[in-house]
């Protein structure tokens, strides 16, 4: 195996979780009487650009179908983050009615709506279709294409280059990390910015958060290779901002190599000393996380185990992606987990890819009345608990195994 972005090949381990199916991949009742199909979820670490990256066994279309499952707007939290993101960058770049934003993985519309409002044009690019249909119902053009250089380039001849590109959380889950990210320069006009959103690894590490890491996420990322990449394909990065969002993320700023621009904010710098001081280009930092990611499993399966002894209920909340990693890593199903709720209709009346726990909707925890609620997406932890305060008027307590087991 190689390197997907410098052609190295590719020997240390940075996890393995082994096999699973795509974390997305939800399964509907007669789709459970079906053959599954399982891939290794192993991640290894490039010691020349530092590329974090599972192979690409999975295809991009087998991953995101067209009844892609996963809606931006279905958490208040990210939409307010769009919504504040939209009015800082305005305000930064001046964006106004002659101006073209672009937005990678557009998903719902949740982020160009609000572009939308202001009389921007704008343009969404989403492959899968589900999704796309929702934004254009909010008025949103969208393109169902998997953006790249040829795309690009055809785009920027018919729609002319973008002021703005916009990617959050989508450079990880590019397979053609490299053709995406030269697609990027070439639709970018002269002087103008794309900002890019990602979970930033060196959080992913210190915060234990392995459930992260699954099909759909190609690539796990530092600023220094982020870098290495961008300046490969003659995109340089301007500035850097830290992000509490997805347990801890990097948003940043780049221009085309050679555009008259603003010089590199000392935040690039302090960046990437901060990655350096943490270990991030010795081979050792990338070791640490696969025993840690055990003692969870470990830890989790005992818990569920010992409600089960006391004949005490436990119920999921939320199937998110990171919940399916982590369910399948530790081999855990609807015995020791009877059903996980979703506010998302998609999801609802669909079961969890591997382990085959059906997903209902959020008020079956007012009939059943479980002692626990374990939720999975951690990171909107403190707005789930807000939704479902009533848990505790029957004495029950909700429960996170990442970073570690928690109960409150």
């Amino acid at each position: 195996m190689k390197c997907r972005h410098c052609g190295s090949p590719l020997g240390l381990v940075f996890l393995d979780l082994g096999h699973q199916p795509p974390s997305n991949a939800y399964l509907t009742a007669e789709q459970l009487e079906k053959p599954e199909t399982w891939y290794p979820l192993k991640v290894f670490v490039c010691e020349q650009c530092w590329l974090v990256q599972i192979p690409e066994l999975a295809r991009a279309v087998e991953l995101f179908t067209a009844d892609y499952a996963y809606y931006s707007s279905v958490s208040s939290i990210w939409v307010e983050h769009a919504r504040d993101y939209v009015a800082m960058i305005v305000k930064r770049l001046g964006l106004g009615d002659t101006s073209l934003v672009v937005e990678l993985a557009s998903n719902d519309g949740y982020l160009l709506q609000f572009m939308h409002e202001r009389g921007i044009q704008c343009l969404g690019i989403e492959p899968t279709a589900s999704t796309a249909e929702a934004a254009r119902r909010k008025g949103i053009e969208t393109l169902e294409i998997f953006f790249g250089m040829e795309n690009a380039k055809c785009l920027a001849a018919e729609r002319g280059r973008a002021d703005l590109i916009i990617g959050n959380n989508v450079l990880a889950h590019v397979p053609d990390i490299n053709d995406f990210v030269g697609g990027i320069c070439r639709l970018l006009a002269p002087g103008g910015i794309a900002t890019l959103e990602f979970p930033h690894l060196l959080r992913l590490v210190e915060g234990m958060q392995f459930d992260t890491v699954y099909h759909e996420h190609y690539s796990y990322l530092s600023l220094h290779a982020v870098r290495t990449i961008f300046e490969s394909r003659g995109l340089c990065i301007l500035d850097v901002e830290e992000l509490p969002t997805h347990g801890g993320s990097l948003r940043v700023y780049a221009g085309r190599a050679g555009d008259d621009a603003p010089g590199r904010s000392p935040a690039v710098d302090r960046i990437l000393e901060l990655e350096r001081s943490a270990g991030m280009l010795d081979p050792g930092f990338y070791t640490r996380l696969q025993p840690r990611a055990e003692q969870v499993k470990y830890d989790l399966l005992g818990f569920l185990l010992e409600r089960k002894k006391e004949g005490e209920t436990v119920a999921g909340y939320g199937a998110a992606a990171k919940g399916n990693s982590l369910l399948n890593y530790a081999g855990i199903g609807s015995d020791l987990l009877p059903f996980v709720c979703d506010a998302a209709p998609s999801k609802q009346g669909k079961y969890l890819p591997g382990s085959h726990i059906p997903i209902v909707p959020a008020d079956r925890l007012d009939q059943a009345r479980p002692d626990y609620v374990l939720i999975f997406p951690w990171n909107i932890r403190d707005e789930i608990m807000q939704e479902l305060e009533q848990v505790r008027s029957w004495g029950g307590r909700f429960v996170t195994a990442v970073p570690g087991l928690h109960i409150q």
